[in-house]
Formats: structure tokens, sequence, C-alpha cells
């Protein structure tokens, strides 16, 4: 086993971005040429596919777990499982450091996290059905389901990690660029395959409806196959991979790219750069941001889904906005790469703040416009729910855009890939831990009480007992005497009118701190600047 006495980025695709200071990105491109490069263009492109699928298949588990009565409390227990790529900086630098060197510094991170993958998928295959709760009186296993996803998730970011890197050589020079193209067309095309293709097969009523001659019990594909499958596809592959593809021994002109750090010496570099003064501020920002918009973003789908919008439909709302999410960083780039481009990012908020009432109030009114359905919900409601997401969409990723631009900025250029990291890790921690506190929150929020089935939408007539409904055995005991819990005081929109005053109350305070950190020159956010300043 090799220690690398120097550390590198997990994230070295963004590091490009940092190149339009001295024109390196636009040289590459300028001078790209994929000939002899096509083979390793096309393997990228698949790993990270595979990287996509264990996020996809988590982001359909929620929806799955909802329709099996899974509380919100249960959803905030599973969204633990999506923490792994927003902390993966904190053992990054040891992907990047520590290898066999007979198997190759990539390799040897890669190959045992796209086997163990594969293992995990295989046993979740055999035993996810009960798991989600399929059996006869029986409900989901919420913490073993956390368990393998928050695994499953954590080795798919390590291989993150390591495929971000082996890009670097991996291409030639003039090519490199071409790894974020490879990253994020590849891990949306895997993302797609593990959700949307898999929600849509998975439903009996989408695969009668467009696929099957005569009607079925069950949809194209289970979720157990769906696992078992790819996870013959992660084994196979890995083996032939690990035997066909050599890595190549870096050059010396890649090793002198970045300061030379030990392990310790680059979490020593991490610490000094998390003290100091604009860091701290902005990380405060990052991290308090996005509890404005939480209650939108981690409820919204799962409330659809309880009025009675399925699943798979849902799902299918993403293939439209696909396109919309590879064009809008195209358009939006000319506007986010001058002296300010968190101006972008400020401006966004309060339209997004106003779509998260205009979300809430769509959800308010769903029951009412399904109640008179007797076949299919009507296509105007689908069409209504996608140009909200599609508007909602465009303003998430100019504050995105503005927000990368941004770090690409004030990045210390001699430790780009790592100070571009940990900027990445805190932004995306500020979407994890609100939306976690917001799902588990609403249970706590949310008033029911038992009545009778008839009257479940009749907000004067009596309850049964004095059965609250809270948890699923006073659910189950209200079902059996015969009544429906009936949701009194609904703590989604609780949610959504706090987070909204919050926001505003956020946007007074935080524009102007954004535009305090927008005019320090850029030198106050380098480190070895700073410490010259210091001593």
């Amino acid at each position: 086993m090799t220690i690398r006495k120097r550390g590198e980025s997990s994230d070295r695709k963004k590091l490009l971005t940092n190149h339009h200071e001295s024109g390196e990105e636009e040289d590459i491109h300028e001078h790209s040429d994929l000939r002899g490069d096509y083979l390793n263009i096309a393997l990228l492109f698949f790993l990270y596919l595979l990287q996509g699928i264990p996020l996809g298949i988590g982001q359909a588990i929620p929806m799955l777990l909802q329709n099996r009565g899974a509380s919100y409390k249960e959803q905030a227990e599973f969204s633990f499982a999506y923490w792994p790529f927003s902390i993966k900086l904190l053992w990054a630098p040891l992907v990047d450091s520590i290898y066999f060197k007979a198997i190759g510094r990539r390799k040897s991170w890669m190959i045992p996290t796209q086997y163990l993958i594969g293992i995990f998928m295989l046993i979740l295959s055999q035993h996810v059905g009960s798991w989600l709760g399929d059996g006869h009186e029986s409900m989901p296993r919420v913490a073993v389901i956390t368990l393998i996803f928050f695994s499953l998730n954590f080795l798919a970011a390590t291989q993150d990690i390591a495929v971000d890197g082996w890009a670097l050589s991996m291409l030639k020079k003039r090519n490199v660029a071409h790894a974020s193209t490879c990253n994020s067309v590849g891990q949306t095309a895997g993302y797609f395959l593990g959700y949307v293709v898999f929600m849509a097969f998975e439903s009996k009523e989408f695969c009668n409806k467009y696929i099957f001659s005569e009607p079925r019990e069950q949809g194209l594909v289970t979720l157990s196959g769906f696992l078992y499958f790819w996870g013959v596809v992660f084994l196979t592959t890995t083996t032939i991979i690990g035997l066909l593809k050599k890595e190549k021994k870096e050059t010396q002109e890649q090793l002198e790219e970045h300061p030379d750090l030990g392990i310790k010496e680059t979490y020593t570099m991490l610490w000094k750069i998390v003290t100091m003064k604009p860091v701290m501020l902005l990380a405060v920002l990052l991290l308090t941001v996005k509890v404005s918009f939480s209650a939108c973003d981690a409820v919204t789908s799962l409330k659809l889904i309880d009025h009675g919008i399925p699943k798979e439909k849902l799902a299918m709302l993403a293939i439209p906005l696909v396109p919309l999410q590879l064009l809008l960083p195209l358009i939006m780039s000319k506007h986010i790469t001058g002296k300010y481009p968190m101006n972008f990012y400020i401006k966004a908020i309060p339209f997004r703040l106003l779509l998260t009432l205009v979300t809430a109030a769509i959800v308010w009114a769903t029951p009412l416009i399904i109640r008179e359905q007797t076949d299919d919900i009507p296509y105007y409601y689908y069409g209504l729910l996608l140009v909200t997401y599609s508007f909602y969409q465009i303003f998430l990723y100019a504050m995105f855009c503005s927000a990368m631009s941004f770090f690409a900025k004030i990045s210390d250029p001699k430790i780009g890939g790592t100070y571009m990291t940990l900027l990445n890790t805190l932004h995306n921690l500020g979407g994890n831990w609100p939306n976690t506190m917001v799902l588990w929150l609403i249970d706590f929020i949310t008033w029911k009480s038992c009545v009778s089935d008839g009257n479940q939408n009749n907000f004067s007539a009596p309850k049964l007992n004095d059965n609250a409904c809270l948890t699923h055995q006073e659910q189950e005991d209200c079902f059996k005497i015969g009544g429906k819990c009936r949701v009194d005081i609904d703590g989604y929109y609780i949610e959504v009118i706090l987070c909204l005053i919050y926001g505003i109350f956020w946007y007074k305070w935080g524009r102007s701190k954004i535009n305090e950190l927008q005019k320090l020159p850029v030198k106050a956010w380098h480190v070895f600047q700073s410490k010259t300043k210091s001593s």
C-alpha cells in the first residue's frame, strides 16, 4: 500500500472552472481533439452513469415508502441516506493519498467500491420487499433501508472521488475539460434510469396503459429485480474494467500541478480555510439560506402522493425538465461571470420564495381538482405542475450557477480543488439539513383525528374516539373500527408559511452580507495571502 504525500481534489472537474482567470480552460477547449480518447470518454461516461444508478433508486425510495404508509418522521430518517455526497470532503484526502501501487492510484478505490455497490444491490434485492413492508400487516423497516442506502451513496461518493481524479490522467491534457461533461451527462443518465425509468416500469398502472396488451397485477419490473440486474451489471463491468483497463502513470507535470500536501497537511489546510473570516460568513450564509425553501423542496412531492397523484406520473415530469437542466447553465453563464456573480443569486431568491407559495397553493387545490375525476387526472393539472416546476428550476439553477461561479472566482488557485470541494460541501449541506429537519417536524405540527370513512372531508363531523392517528398503531386501530384518519391541521402549510417568513427576514439580512463578500478583493480569500498578512 502506498500513501501519497500530496493532497488532491475530489472534485477536480470543478477545478477546471478556476482556470478562467488564467485562460487555461479556453486554451483546452480551443485545442480539444478527441482522437485517441473516444474509448476513454465512453468509459468515463459509463462510470458516471453507474454512479447515478444508486442515486436514482434512492430518490425513488421515499415515494415507495409514502405509498406504504411511512410517516414524515421516517422520511426524515431516510433523508440521511443522501448525505454522503455532501460530506465526502471528510474522506476525500484519504482516497487521493492512499492506494496500492500495483493496482493503480484510482483503481485501488474504484474497483472495490464498485464491487461493494454490486454486492449491496444483490443483497438488497433479496430483502427489499420485506424491508419496505410489502408483507401483510408489515410496516417499512426504515432504519435498515436508510443504513443500506447511506452505505450505497457512501460507496458511490467514494467512486466519484476516484473517477474524478482518474479522468485527469486518463484523458489527454487537451481533452480534460470533457471530464465535466462526462460527469454531468453520465450521472444524469444514470439518475434517469434509476429513478424515472424504474418508477415508470415498476408501476402496473403505467405498464397496463402503455406497455401490456392485457392488464397484469404488477409492472414490467420490480424493485428487487431492478436491483438484482444492476448488481450483476456492477460486478460484471467492474471485472472487465479491472482486467482490461490499465491506469496511466501520472506525468511529472501533473504531479507538480498542485502543492505537495500530505494527509495531515490537507486537513490542516482545510481548517485554515474554514477559520478565515470571509469563509466563515459565507459558510453561515450557505448553511442557512435554503431553510427558506426546505418545506417546498422536501415535502411537496410526498404531499402530492398523499393526495392521490401517482408516483410514476410525478417521476415522469422529470423528463421534460432534463433539457432545461442541461441548457440553463449555458444560458446563464454570460450573466454570472462578471465582477459580481452573486447578483443573480440575490435576484433569484424572491422569485423562489414566491414559487413556494404557488406550489403550496397547487398542493392545497389538488384534492379539489381530482375529487370529481372518475378516470384519469386531467392533463391541465400535470401541465400546471410542469410549468411551476420549470420556473422553480430556473431560479434554483440561477442560484446554483451563481454560487459555483463565485466559488471559482474566490478559490485560492494554489489549493483550488480542495477549496472548491469545501465550498461545495457547505453548499450541499445547506440543503440537506433543512430538508431533514422539516420532514422530521411535520408530524409534530400536524393534527389528525379518527372519523367515520364518509366524513373524512367534513371538518364538523364528530370523532369516533380519542384516537389522534399519530402512530401506525393508532392509524390501524382507526381503520379497524371503520374510520379514517382526517387531517385537521396540516403541518405542511404551517412549515411553508414559517419558511416563507424566515426567508423574507433572511433576504433582508443576507442580501447585504452577500454584497459585502462580493466587494472583497479576491486575495482576501486566499489562504497563503492571509498567512502573509498575519505574519
